[in-house]
């Protein structure tokens, strides 16, 4: 898994982080996790993507189940990524169906 670092951007309007994106890891990706924090994912294969991000923690004694985002060919998602992602090295852990035309970044609003 490669470890995505956070790249800040200022709220403002017409602001993109495309550009600050990376190909995503065929093992996965790490990201921090957090109020105002992202990921954007951007999808410039054929065929659509699924994104999951695991959700470590349970509700009761239940297990709380992995968020899946489809992500659609030619399209781009933002997905927050929140403290119920938090894993045990304190980052969310992100796996792709397929990596083939994927690219990543986590991305924090700075306030």
């Amino acid at each position: 898994m490669a470890a995505l670092s956070i790249v800040q951007v200022p709220i403002a309007t017409g602001v993109s982080v495309e550009g600050s994106d990376v190909p995503a890891s065929a093992g996965g990706d790490t990201a921090p996790v957090g109020p105002g924090r992202f990921l954007y994912v951007r999808n410039g294969d054929a065929a659509s993507k699924t994104v999951t991000i695991a959700t470590p923690g349970t509700v009761s004694g239940l297990p709380i189940p992995d968020v899946a985002v489809p992500v659609p060919a030619g399209e781009s998602a933002l997905i927050p990524l929140a403290t119920l992602f938090r894993g045990p090295t304190g980052r969310a852990a992100i796996t792709y169906s397929a990596v083939t035309g994927v690219s990543v970044a986590a991305f924090e609003l700075e306030t």
